[in-house]
């Protein structure tokens, strides 16, 4: 994980996650994964739900200091706990060939979104 866990071997699965699902395929799996993580009574993950439900990850073999590395590098607005966006985007930041593939979704979804709205307005036009 990029700076996170430098001497646990990470396999990074996201790749093979958006390849076989698809962009939203995979932020619902991330969501998944979100809700297994988090802390249920207050919506987010915190460091000891991390800690807690880490294993259902397979996250087990992480150390103290990686969880918390891990944590304070996804919490963007510095509130102690990681909102299922912050996940999402951490999630995407530790995995390098799925930021190098983003590009790839990021012109899908915008070519798939733009011809939604040209046959939207060739079916209003008419």
């Amino acid at each position: 994980m990029a700076g996170i866990g430098k001497g646990v071997g990470f396999e990074d699965l996201l790749p093979v996650i958006a390849n076989k699902l698809g962009g939203e395929g995979l932020i619902k799996e991330l969501c998944n994964g979100f809700q297994l993580l988090m802390d249920k009574d207050k919506g987010v993950i915190t460091l000891e739900s991390l800690r807690r439900n880490s294993a259902l990850m397979g996250l087990q073999d992480l150390k103290e200091d990686e969880l918390v590395s891990m944590m304070r590098e996804g919490d963007l607005d510095g509130d102690g706990a990681l909102t299922q966006m912050e996940f999402c985007v951490l999630m995407f930041r530790l995995s390098p060939q799925l930021m190098e593939e983003s590009w790839f979704w990021l012109e899908e979804a915008l070519h798939h979104e733009l011809n939604n709205n040209d046959n939207d307005n060739s079916s209003a036009s008419i």
